[in-house]
Order: C-alpha cells, then structure tokens, then sequence
C-alpha cells in the first residue's frame, strides 16, 4: 500500500476511534480531555442536559410544577429514539420508591433520556443502587441526584410496624423494614403524624449517606459538582415537598 493511502486509512482510523470515544466517555470526561464546550455539546446525544447542579435542580422542580397543574409537555418517542440509539446523558438521577403510583418522569414532566431512575420500595440506598448512582454521575455526568420518598409509602408502615410492634413479615420483606428502620427509631420521639415524620427521616438519611458516599459521590459534592436532595411526593397535589 501507498504512503498516501497509510497516511488516510491512519486518518479513516482516528476519526472512528474519536468517534466511538465520545459515544462512550462521560460529559465530565469530555471536558477533561480538553475538549471546547461546543465539542461536548456537539458529543452528547441531549445538549440541553448538559447543565450546573444548580440548573438541573431548577428543571426538575420546573417540570413538577407542570406536572401538578395540569401543564405536561406532550411525551414525544420519536423526538429522540436516533439520537438515543447510541448513548445517554441524563441530567438528574433519582432514587425512588417502587410504588406503582409514583412515576419520577411524569410527575417531574420530562422524556426519555433525560432522568436515570433506580426504583426499590421504600426509596433507600441498597448495595446496589448506589454504584448505579456512582455510574450515573461519574460515567454519565449526571449533576444531580434526588432521593425521592412519598406520602402513604407501605414499605414506612411496614418498617414503622416491624420496629415498633416487632411485626415479622414474610420472605425478604423484612429486608426493607431493616433498612428503614434507622429513620423510625431517629423520630421515635417526634410529635406530629407517625408516618410523615418516618418518611422525611428516611429521605433525609438517605441524602446524607449519598452526600459522604467515598471515594466518588463525595469526592464530587465537595468539589461542587454533583447536588444531592430530598423530596417527598404528595400523592394529592402531585406536588414534591423539597426537604433539603
């Protein structure tokens, strides 16, 4: 082979590998490899997710406030199913409850891509859900995270039962109550409605165990670019309470 025709096919081989690379690396990456701010935007499948913590928080509560008055963007497959195809780069991660009456991407109005759920009933952070938290900010970029808990959570009475009235409850149910049991015996003295108090506590425990998550979530709050919140849902209103 020529030296001309070594010389583009070496050139035809960058162009794919650069390609792939920004298909694959992180928004933070991105930057980090020195790329201008036009080649990010220019790499990620959703530029308009590429935003401060500060930018994503205001978005999310934006599109609550749609959500609970009746004001949702119509949900668009189409819009972004090409762009999708090869990658994501979501712009909030959110830790919810498994109840089916809680849905993080309606009730915060937004479309695919934009949110990276992790689901278990009672909305606390398992040995698994947090390295996905981990993947989502590290890999993906993500710069916020919200743990989101809601009125009348079953997994709260349950736990709520099974620490106070010792309640056994089959199979790996107990599991669940384990876990939130922490916040249960934290508000034990609290006045007011049992449940609410529970389900504030758990969410507020759970934020702060993501807030001095090492060596990466906290490495990444304290250098101001990842945000960690809290939240409950109102089952009535559809409104989230903002507990952080």
């Amino acid at each position: 082979m020529c030296q001309q025709c070594d010389n583009e096919s070496a050139v035809s081989d960058h162009q794919i590998s650069k390609r792939n690379f920004l298909k694959t690396i992180s928004v933070s990456g991105l930057a980090m490899a020195g790329l201008s701010t036009r080649e990010v935007l220019a790499a990620v499948p959703k530029p308009d997710n590429v935003m401060t913590p500060e930018a994503a928080f205001a978005r999310l509560m934006a599109g609550n406030e749609r959500y609970a008055t009746g004001a949702s963007h119509p949900f668009d497959f189409q819009r972004d199913r090409a762009a999708l195809v090869d990658g994501q780069n979501p712009y909030a991660s959110i830790v919810s409850c498994a109840d089916s009456r809680i849905t993080p991407e309606l009730c915060f109005d937004e479309q695919r891509g934009d949110l990276f759920v992790t689901r278990v009933a009672g909305n606390y952070v398992t040995a698994d859900i947090l390295p996905s938290l981990e993947f989502s900010a590290v890999v993906l970029g993500v710069p916020l995270i919200m743990v989101l808990g809601h009125q009348g959570c079953g997994a709260v009475v349950a736990s709520i039962a099974a620490t106070e009235k010792h309640q056994d409850f089959p199979g790996h149910i107990q599991t669940i109550t384990t876990a939130i049991a922490p916040a249960v015996k934290a508000t034990a003295k609290e006045s007011g409605d049992r449940l609410a108090n529970v389900t504030r506590k758990n969410v507020l425990l759970n934020v702060e165990r993501l807030k001095h998550a090492a060596p990466l979530l906290s490495k990444l709050v304290a250098e101001k670019k990842l945000k960690i919140v809290g939240g409950v849902y109102n089952l009535s209103t559809g409104r989230v309470e903002l507990l952080t």
